[in-house]
């Protein structure tokens, strides 16, 4: 006898159903961004359906942070992929694939082994420890030596790149992001570099300047340049035609009132101006807007002014300089000041900007992207902020591994090694999972066009013969030495990918029940 307990607008999914239907939203979503990865993988293109806004990209968090998805488990992979967006900046679509294959695995063995999910679970957790081991027993650390650390960032940036956009002028960017990063002195802090966009000219026109850009001008007769800046850096209003009280009214009875009030405002714009100049500063840089009359005050006072600088200028402006963001400016001798060695007016394409040389914080610097189409430059963007990403946890976490299938096939060779260890259909998941780890240089292999049996048959075998240098060549369909060809990768990425995509595919196999309501709304006769 069923008894239904549910009010009317809920429904169940239960047992066979409510797992069918987490694994096929699961794998689906692997299946969308599957045809992304790797050095040839392809491009989406996402086009709003409200809007004439589009987006050309193959970045796996972004197409999945675009697409508004139905299905809870579809979400849970939409979800690592963001964590692992922020986390580390790249491998988002080899983890929402791995947590895919993991659960096409884990499906057929409960179709057709009939083996019970936690019985699965436990044996991911193995084969997730071993394949963990093994990386970690492979992760190489130079840290210690300077050149050959630094031949590993360029690699890493190189291998990281070759699968986007920059692909073509990787060598350039790869070396661009490197230096960059190095400026950071170890920092994971990214706001020190700043990246700039700028419409025109070619991807390979893009460069790194070893300083802060701002769009924006010196006010009217001003001096283009000013050298020892001291910088005042504030969000203040200094617009005098305006009463600040909303709503305000005035009645006059004649104009020489309205006349005592205009010069009243202007007094006070002045006193306010006086106090300003008492910090022995020759550049004022303010959030909001400055209007005529102040700028005149600041140009008489030999001060130069910037105005309507965004709240983000503002602040990364503040944090290179090593100066405060004020608001009040009655006691100077309790405000920071930012200094710099040079601040000058340059061009760029048709546009004029502000350049701060000699900045207190050395780490700063700016990347300005040239490109032909606003698609191109927002694509440049996220390649290049994955690869600095990637780049800044590597200087925490030193250790490297070798990329195009090598760590996954070594993982899996260590897998297959547990898996004769455990007893039960325990193993039968354990196999599962060397399985899934395989079909990550499958799809690269098919990405690339090459006949992926034969490819990853060969990297097998030379793998499981000891060879453990061996990887897939993308650009001549063969098997080469990742060593040799520079295909290196963070540990900490491939570790991340590894790890999050057994625990998601944990969390999905523990469903056995899906149960849709809308929010309960208070019922008001009952209250």
């Amino acid at each position: 006898m069923s008894v239904q307990i549910f009010g009317d607008q809920v429904t169940e999914e239960r047992a066979e159903n409510a797992r069918m239907s987490a694994f096929v939203g699961a794998i689906a979503v692997g299946d969308l961004v599957k045809s992304t990865l790797g050095p040839k993988g392809m491009d989406k293109l996402l086009q709003s359906a409200s809007s004439d806004k589009s987006l050309v990209t193959n970045d796996g968090a972004t197409i999945l942070k675009s697409i508004p998805l139905d299905n809870p488990a579809a979400k849970v992979l939409v979800n690592i992929s963001k964590v692992q967006d922020d986390e580390v900046g790249d491998g988002t679509t080899s983890v929402t694939v791995l947590s895919a294959e993991l659960l096409r695995e884990a499906e057929t063995l409960i179709e057709q082994s009939k083996i019970h999910p936690q019985t699965i679970i436990e044996g991911f957790r193995i084969a997730s420890h071993a394949a963990l081991s093994a990386l970690e027993k492979v992760a190489i650390d130079n840290s210690a030596d300077e050149k050959k650390f630094h031949n590993d960032l360029i690699h890493i940036s190189k291998t990281t790149l070759s699968s986007k956009i920059l692909s073509q002028d990787k060598e350039y960017f790869a070396k661009l992001a490197t230096d960059a990063i190095l400026r950071l002195k170890g920092s994971t802090n990214l706001e020190h570099i700043q990246i700039i966009k700028i419409l025109g000219g070619k991807l390979s026109d893009s460069f790194l300047d070893e300083g802060f850009i701002l769009a924006k001008k010196f006010g009217n007769n001003q001096p283009k340049r000013v050298e020892n800046a001291k910088i005042l850096i504030a969000n203040t209003s200094l617009d005098t035609d305006k009463v600040k009280v909303f709503g305000t009214k005035f009645k006059v009875d004649s104009t020489s009132k309205l006349a005592q009030l205009e010069k009243a405002e202007r007094e006070k714009m002045k006193n306010k101006i006086a106090k300003i100049s008492k910090f022995g500063i020759n550049t004022f840089i303010n959030r909001q807007l400055i209007y005529d009359y102040p700028e005149q005050l600041f140009t008489d006072l030999g001060i130069n002014s910037i105005e309507h600088a965004d709240f983000e200028g503002v602040e990364r402006l503040a944090l290179v300089t090593g100066g405060e963001v004020v608001s009040t400016f009655d006691e100077p001798s309790k405000c920071k000041l930012g200094e710099c060695d040079l601040i000058e007016e340059i061009m760029i394409g048709e546009e004029s900007f502000l350049k701060f040389s000699g900045c207190k914080s050395g780490e700063a610097c700016t990347i300005v992207l040239r490109g032909a189409t606003d698609q191109v430059l927002d694509e440049a963007e996220r390649s290049l902020h994955d690869a600095l990403s990637v780049l800044s946890q590597t200087t925490k976490e030193t250790r490297t591994v070798l990329g195009g299938g090598c760590a996954e096939m070594i993982m899996s060779k260590s897998v297959d090694t547990a898996a004769q260890n455990v007893d039960g259909k325990k193993s039968l998941a354990v196999e599962a999972f060397a399985r899934a780890l395989r079909q990550l240089p499958t799809i690269l292999a098919d990405n690339a066009g090459f006949d992926s049996s034969e490819l990853v048959a060969k990297l097998r075998s030379s793998i499981y013969n000891g060879m453990s240098t061996s990887g897939l060549d993308l650009n001549n369909g063969c098997i080469a030495d990742m060593r040799e060809l520079g295909i290196v990768e963070s540990y900490k990425l491939k570790r991340a990918v590894v790890s999050s995509a057994s625990e998601a595919s944990e969390v999905l196999l523990r469903v056995d029940n899906i149960i849709r309501a809308k929010p309960r709304t208070a019922d008001r006769q009952r209250m």
